[in-house]
């Protein structure tokens, strides 16, 4: 407004003004050049030195029980549930002397289908030559070698479970198949030829014990003992029904 009125104005503020453009490099050259502000300090980290044996406060310690002792001096098996292995027979068709039912304890490679394989169908032909197959109430409780996730379980153990099945399922007679199965239904460590000889119990019920089909394949010249010992088990079972 004043330059239209033709009236001279004197501007000392734009000298001054320029300097501070010409400043501004210098401002920022010396930010660069300024040491940075020095960082907060953090504290020495925390060194725990540990305190002497005598010092150190007792570790709370669980008591080993003695199942977990006996678990650890275990036989290496586990006991299966038992199965059927005839479960279509006709009730109505199982011959005379043939008692109220059997358990077959032995230890069996692949317990889903006992009995497949070569040492399955032995047993299942041993089974048939007593006519076994045509009673419904022939069970099998399959001893497996643990390593597979199943646990080990102590001889107690393991002749507790059978025990206990024989309770449930009342079998008239309980056969035993092999030095392993013996082991552990009767909780022995006497020789097959011994265990073979004498008569057995498993809770209250009368038990045989023989050579199991794997061993049979091996040694074809003990089929003929092992089929006296079945011949002896039916004779138990007939004597107890007569």
């Amino acid at each position: 407004m004043l330059q239209e009125m033709r009236v001279t104005v004197w501007a000392p503020g734009e000298a001054a003004a320029a300097p501070p453009a010409a400043a501004a490099p210098v401002a920022v050259a010396a930010a660069r050049l300024a040491p940075p502000p020095p960082a907060a300090v953090q504290p020495p980290p925390v060194v725990h030195t540990p305190a002497p044996a005598a010092q150190r406060a007792p570790v709370a310690t669980t008591p080993v029980a003695p199942v977990a002792a006996a678990t650890a001096a275990a036989t290496g098996l586990a006991v299966h549930a038992p199965q059927a292995l005839y479960p279509g027979a006709d009730p109505a068709r199982t011959p005379a002397g043939l008692g109220g039912g059997w358990l077959i304890v032995a230890e069996i490679p692949h317990p889903a289908e006992p009995l497949s394989g070569d040492a399955g169908k032995l047993l299942d032909n041993m089974l048939r030559a007593m006519q076994l197959h045509r009673h419904p109430r022939v069970f099998l409780a399959a001893l497996e070698r643990a390593g597979s996730g199943n646990g080990n379980s102590s001889d107690a153990d393991v002749a507790g479970q059978l025990a206990q099945a024989v309770v449930t399922l009342r079998p008239a007679m309980v056969l035993v198949l092999g030095h392993v199965a013996a082991r552990a239904a009767l909780a022995s460590t006497e020789p097959l030829g011994r265990l073979r000889a004498g008569p057995h119990t498993l809770a209250g019920c009368p038990a045989v014990v023989t050579y199991d089909p794997a061993f049979l394949l091996r040694s074809q010249d003990n089929k003929a003992a092992a089929w006296a010992d079945l011949c002896q088990a039916l004779a138990i079972v007939r004597a107890a029904a007569a």
